[in-house]
């Protein structure tokens, strides 16, 4: 099975959505799953993860539903608050759901670069794991020593790195972020998203070739087994079509062995995210 490891469905209304700008006016529209399939069956995919794109219950509950009504939405990331009091009752709520397989939470947009080592949010973290639910990490290249300290502090969690901590691609700059990115792989327990490539570089004038050293980087640090090809969807379409953001990132993959692509195509989405066929 060929998995779209990371993309967002949503119905647009501005007050929900004060995260996309006026210079990404392309996203002020709906984007639904019946958009969305025609992208897949396109580009040759099975199905999808579809992640949150705002942090409200309510929105994961719509996710959920939208799961259970097309068949090729094979897992959500849902949003729940890590943080409150609440969380036990919510993930009681929402957890039973056999297509939520994670939570995600707009760490890269929080004031305290150090938020994730908060007592409240480790508490939350540490509620996932009885639930076999993943979390999903998105972050800037400057959260990636907090990231490795809040890995190693949960050994028996699964974390998946979203858009590979979102490199500078834009300023074809590799370091310190492949650095931090490689000691963050030496962890056994996270796994990483080749994702939301092309909005790191120049919308206009970005070339598959300015992707490939930022995927060669996160292949070898963390090995096709823990590695995951996502398109962004429609955050993509600011800077390519759902097509050639992802033809971008296979056409990296053909050095890798037939078993290693199937992992980064599907398998590893699959396993990291307890998925069932």
């Amino acid at each position: 099975m060929k998995l779209d490891a990371h993309q967002h469905l949503w119905r647009y209304a501005q007050r929900e959505y004060g995260w996309i700008g006026e210079h990404e006016s392309a996203l002020k529209r709906d984007f639904l799953p019946a958009d969305l399939a025609v992208e897949l069956e396109r580009a040759g995919f099975d199905g999808c993860v579809a992640v949150q794109a705002r942090q409200s219950l309510a929105e994961t509950e719509w996710l959920l539903e939208l799961a259970d009504g097309y068949s090729f939405i094979r897992g959500v990331v849902g949003w729940l608050d890590l943080c409150s009091p609440e969380l036990p009752a919510q993930l009681e709520r929402f957890a039973p759901h056999p297509k939520l397989c994670g939570v995600r939470h707009v760490v890269q947009d929080e004031p305290d670069d150090r938020f994730m080592l908060r007592e409240d949010f480790l508490r939350g973290i540490a509620q996932l794991k009885q639930w076999d639910l993943a979390y999903d990490i998105l972050i800037f290249p400057r959260h990636l020593r907090v990231t490795r300290e809040l890995v190693g502090r949960f050994p028996e969690q699964r974390f998946i790195l979203d858009h590979m901590a979102k490199p500078p691609i834009r300023q074809a700059a590799l370091e310190p972020w492949a650095s931090d990115l490689r000691a963050l792989a030496a962890l056994p327990n996270v796994a990483c998203k080749v994702s939301g490539l092309v909005t790191e570089a120049d919308w206009r004038h970005w070339k598959p070739s300015d992707l490939w050293p930022y995927v060669d980087t996160a292949l070898e640090a963390f090995g096709a087994e823990r590695a995951m090809i996502g398109s962004d969807w429609p955050v993509c379409t600011l800077a390519a079509s759902y097509g050639d953001a992802m033809g971008a990132m296979v056409a990296r993959l053909g050095d890798l062995s037939a078993r290693e692509q199937a992992l980064v195509l599907g398998g590893s989405a699959e396993s990291w995210y307890g998925i069932r066929p």
